[in-house]
C-alpha cells in the first residue's frame, strides 16, 4: 500500500504518448473497486445528475442501439438502459478491471441481456459502420491524446443524423469559481482520494487531465472538424462539466 501511495505520474505536457497511454491504462487497472465511491464523494453527487442530464438528451430512432466509450463500470450504460427499456447496448474500455467491476455491476441490475461489455480502444472501434444511433463518452475523452480520431471513430459508427454525446470535466470560465476549483483540485481532491484508495497519485493525473483539457469553444471546433455539426453546449454546475452534442449530417 504504501508503495502505491508514494507511486508518480508524469505531468500531461511532458508525457509521450505511448507514457500517456500507460498511465492512463496503470490508474483506472488500480481504482475500479473504489472509484464509484469517489465519484460520488468528489462531485458531492453530481456525477450521477450529469450522467442523467445526458441520457435525457439521446435520441433513439434507427438502430435503437448506443454505443458507450471509456465506459470505464458502465454507469451510463446502465443509466440508459434504464432510461430506455427498448434498446441495447454496447460498451467498451480498454482497462479489463474497470470492465469486470462494470460486469458485476450489470449482472447485479439484471441487464446482462442488454449490455455488452467489451475491452476495446477507442482509436479503433471493433464496430460497423452506422450501427448505432448514439455513441457516448462520458469522462474519458479527456484521457484520450487523438481525440479528434477519436471523435470521427464515433461518427462512422452512428447511422445519419445520429448523434456523438461527450461529457466532461472542464475548469470553469468564471475566474473566481475557476481559483475556488483549481484549489479543490489541486490540494482537496487528492487529500480526500488518499483516504479511500492506495493509489493517491491517481487522483493528482485527475486534477492535471482536467486542467489541461481545452476549453469549450476549442473542443467544439474539434468535434466540427470530426464531421460532426448542429453542435450543442450544455454547462453544468458553475461550468466545471459540459455536455456537447453533435449530429451526424
Amino acid at each position: 500500500m504504501a508503495a502505491n501511495r508514494k507511486k508518480a505520474y508524469p505531468l500531461i505536457t511532458k508525457a509521450s504518448k505511448k507514457q500517456h497511454t500507460e498511465m492512463v491504462r496503470d490508474i483506472f487497472a488500480t481504482i475500479p473497486e473504489g472509484y464509484d465511491l469517489l465519484n460520488r464523494i468528489l462531485s458531492l453527487r453530481r456525477d450521477v445528475a450529469w450522467r442523467r442530464f445526458a441520457v435525457g438528451r439521446m435520441k433513439f430512432f434507427k438502430t435503437n442501439r448506443l454505443l458507450d466509450l471509456a465506459t470505464g463500470t458502465a454507469d451510463l450504460a446502465m443509466e440508459a438502459a434504464l432510461a430506455y427499456p427498448h434498446i441495447d447496448i454496447v460498451a467498451l474500455d480498454f482497462v479489463k478491471e474497470m470492465i469486470k467491476r462494470g460486469q458485476r455491476k450489470i449482472a447485479k441490475q439484471g441487464l446482462s441481456k442488454r449490455i455488452q461489455l467489451l475491452q476495446a480502444d477507442a482509436l479503433f472501434l471493433p464496430v460497423d459502420d452506422s450501427a448505432f444511433d448514439v455513441a457516448s463518452i462520458a469522462f474519458g475523452i479527456r484521457n484520450i491524446l487523438e481525440r479528434l480520431k477519436t471523435l470521427k471513430e464515433m461518427v462512422r459508427v452512428i447511422a445519419p443524423s445520429g448523434q456523438v454525446m461527450v461529457l466532461e470535466m472542464h475548469l470553469p470560465g468564471n475566474k473566481y469559481v475557476r481559483k475556488v476549483y483549481r484549489s479543490y483540485l489541486n490540494h482537496f481532491l487528492p487529500r480526500i482520494a488518499g483516504c479511500f484508495t492506495k493509489n493517491q497519485a491517481a487522483y493528482n493525473y485527475l486534477s492535471d487531465s482536467i486542467t489541461n483539457f481545452p476549453r469549450p469553444a476549442v473542443f467544439v471546433g474539434i468535434m466540427g472538424e470530426a464531421g460532426l455539426h448542429k453542435i450543442e453546449q450544455y454547462a453544468l454546475t458553475l461550468g466545471t462539466t459540459y455536455l456537447y452534442v453533435g449530429y451526424k449530417a
